[in-house]
């Protein structure tokens, strides 16, 4: 029979981690807004109890944080973290050409509008960079900027996570003094 834990019981900062990203994911996944993980994100580290933590995710699906099951006197070190892979569409799994025309496509815009202010040559040349964009979206697609653009929000995400975990370490660390 399985005991169902207290929601009076003290959590540790591992279930803070948890709980903040359970919390990030909620964020990703559009189910509540940047101001809301702020206020939400404060309450967690300010959580005392497992009832505490509850209540910050009374109203959300999975994933919820995350306890640990058995209690240990010295923590075990965590295994080194794997390095996320390149998603596709991202600008570590470009071909050459890929690179190429992503590089020379802000440089044509940039010379055709100095060369059309310097009235070397007429306005049509701003159509160079124009076909330049078309070509590169009509080979790879247009799906790799959709990728490149969530690929970036996820890094975003990340190491917003990331920053509210390290301020509240050194917050608890300012506690501990």
């Amino acid at each position: 029979m399985t005991e169902v834990p207290s929601p009076q019981l003290r959590i540790s900062d591992q279930n803070r981690e948890s709980a903040l990203s359970a919390l990030g994911e909620h964020l990703s996944a559009g189910r509540i807004d940047i101001d809301e993980y702020g206020e939400r994100s404060a309450r967690i580290t300010a959580a005392k109890t497992r009832g505490e933590l509850g209540e910050v995710f009374a109203d959300l699906p999975a994933p919820h944080p995350q306890y640990e099951e058995v209690q240990q006197a010295i923590a075990a070190p965590e295994p080194a973290a794997a390095p996320v892979p390149a998603q596709p569409g991202t600008p570590d799994n470009w071909s050459p050409p890929q690179r190429f025309v992503a590089a020379i496509v802000p440089l044509a815009f940039i010379a055709a509008i100095a060369l059309i202010a310097t009235g070397t040559l007429a306005w049509p040349i701003i159509f160079v960079p124009i076909g330049l964009t078309v070509f590169g979206k009509s080979m790879w697609g247009h799906d790799w900027n959709h990728d490149q653009n969530r690929h970036d929000r996820h890094l975003r995400d990340r190491e917003r996570r990331r920053e509210l975990r390290d301020s509240f370490r050194e917050h608890r660390r300012g506690l501990d003094r």
